[in-house]
């Protein structure tokens, strides 16, 4: 008996350090937020938090309010719900709460890439650059060639005149868009390589769009991907997938195209200049991939769809673009140029703003974690005060707190593609909750160290796209009676929403 006693010790103090772990002893202690641990040792509410995060969130606000914390695979997040609140979260993300180490364990896991020190200063720097200001005139003209060589390739000549083509309609803005902006970030194909210009488009096509299809197959398995839960068969699917694309942009490759943009070769450069490895810089690239047209095309789905579904919008955002053409000088006929738009005319589009924002507010749906570095005090707008543990994490979820509060935007589920602009056409930035202006009114980009650095591409590239399918193109529903598809909720999170469905359109050139 005495020689099992230090056994039986051993099982217990190994019991009570699992136990530990998995959340078990936890208690709220005073001061802190309410804390909902779940049903399940470790995992709490991990199940119901993927399944439907918005949801979910919705329903811990409604019994604990807006601040409470959750234990979600092994960790612990506060969820702050209050608006009125997030400058505090945006202001000790300078001190106490870091965005980066999180970030690093994501893309290791859904990319296979291990950041380096410094590496979010660098991407910012690089997006400030050429995403921003007069960097971006450069990628707009890019866009702007690469958007119109893959929109009107092939079409008004076998068909004849006026012939209709049918395409899903996310299909084919998700097409358009992303290949466009592959093209313009990393490069086209060489007349030399390819043995003449005409050959040297054909096969950018034909590439981009090979590569759009592995793409979808990668985004579709991705939100599995990043929460670790994929099965066997797909887990090997998102392995090869990977590989494909460390392949496809590999160093090697990209230093073979032409026009490849300041954006990649600056951040390669600076990569390999501090010694990173090829195959780590071959992951980066892909990294970028995602980053830059992973929520575009989606993007860009909705935005013509909320047009195609509300003709006065669509009166509105036509009449604006036919304008600014006009201004210009341009016009589109057989024959003729292509169109010229560049940055400026895009800096004059103020309903199409305003449309694209709306869109964004219904569709967009980042979580914006932060992880706690030391134990902080969070101050609420309300007075109210409280205790952050350290190795806990923070986050916002913008989406309900913000987007669909109607306290803030009146009849939310709803499509109003003037909801950002004043009364004189200009540009509308202050909002309101219970009689108290908002700093943060719209969030899909996110806030603070962790807002989107290309978003001044991004909002481009939508622009760019319902730009020029006005102005070449008559379009339609195929059933313009078809409700707007509802949002896939297993994609929560993780930025530009999907729908579950796709919708049948038809288009053909209006000259």
């Amino acid at each position: 008996m005495a020689l099992l006693l230090p056994v039986v010790l051993a099982l217990l103090v190994c019991l009570t350090s699992a136990l530990y772990y998995l959340g078990a002893f936890r208690r709220r202690r005073p001061g802190e937020p309410p804390l909902d641990k779940g049903p399940l040792p470790w995992l709490g509410h991990v199940l119901d938090f993927r399944r439907d995060t918005a949801k979910f969130l919705q329903k811990m606000q409604k019994k604990h309010g807006d601040i409470f914390t959750v234990q979600l695979g092994g960790h612990y997040f506060t969820f702050l719900m209050d608006p009125l609140s997030f400058g505090s979260v945006v202001k000790e993300a300078r001190s106490k709460l870091d965005f980066t180490e999180f970030a690093k364990q994501l893309v290791e896991k859904v990319f296979g890439y291990r950041s380096m020190e410094e590496d979010h200063k660098l991407l910012q720097l690089s997006s400030n650059k050429h995403l921003m200001g007069d960097g971006l005139v450069l990628m707009t003209q890019a866009m702007t060639a690469n958007l119109q060589k893959l929109m009107l390739h092939g079409l008004g000549s076998d068909e004849g005149p006026g012939a209709w083509t049918r395409d899903g309609l996310f299909r084919f803005s998700y097409n358009i868009v992303f290949r466009a902006g592959f093209l313009a970030l990393f490069g086209t194909t060489s007349a030399e390589s390819a043995g003449s210009p005409d050959k040297g488009h054909e096969r950018d096509r034909l590439e981009s769009d090979e590569l759009f299809v592995e793409f979808r197959k990668y985004d579709q398995l991705f939100p599995r991907l990043a929460y670790g839960v994929l099965p066997p068969r797909q887990k090997m699917e998102a392995e090869r997938l990977k590989r494909l694309f460390w392949k496809v942009l590999s160093v090697e490759k990209v230093q073979q195209k032409e026009n490849a943009s300041g954006w990649v070769t600056d951040q390669r450069q600076e990569r390999e200049d501090r010694g990173m490895a090829q195959s780590m810089l071959d992951r980066y690239m892909f990294l970028l991939l995602w980053a830059s047209q992973g929520n575009t095309g989606p993007s860009s789905f909705w935005l013509l769809l909320y047009l195609m579904k509300h003709p006065e919008a669509m009166k509105a955002v036509k009449e604006e673009v036919d304008s600014v053409l006009k201004e210009t000088g341009q016009q589109v006929y057989p024959g003729g140029p292509p169109i010229d738009l560049t940055r400026d005319m895009l800096l004059r589009t103020p309903v199409l703003d305003s449309a694209v924002e709306e869109t964004l507010r219904l569709t967009a749906a980042p979580v914006l974690t932060r992880a706690v570095i030391q134990d902080m005090r969070l101050k609420m707008a309300d007075g109210r005060e409280f205790d952050i543990r350290e190795g806990d994490r923070v986050a916002l979820f913008p989406y309900t707190a913000v987007q669909m509060d109607p306290r803030i935007h009146p009849e939310p589920h709803t499509f109003k593609y003037d909801r950002f602009l004043t009364a004189e056409g200009t540009r509308k930035t202050e909002f309101y909750k219970d009689g108290k202006k908002l700093k943060f009114y719209n969030m899909p980009w996110g806030a603070g160290v962790s807002m989107c650095p290309g978003r001044f591409f991004a909002t481009n590239e939508l622009k760019q796209f319902v730009f020029f399918m006005l102005t070449y193109f008559d379009f339609e529903l195929v059933n313009p009676d078809e409700e707007i598809p509802a949002i896939d909720v297993t994609r929560w999170g993780f930025g530009s929403m999907q729908p579950t469905r796709d919708v049948q359109f038809r288009y053909r050139l209006r000259f």
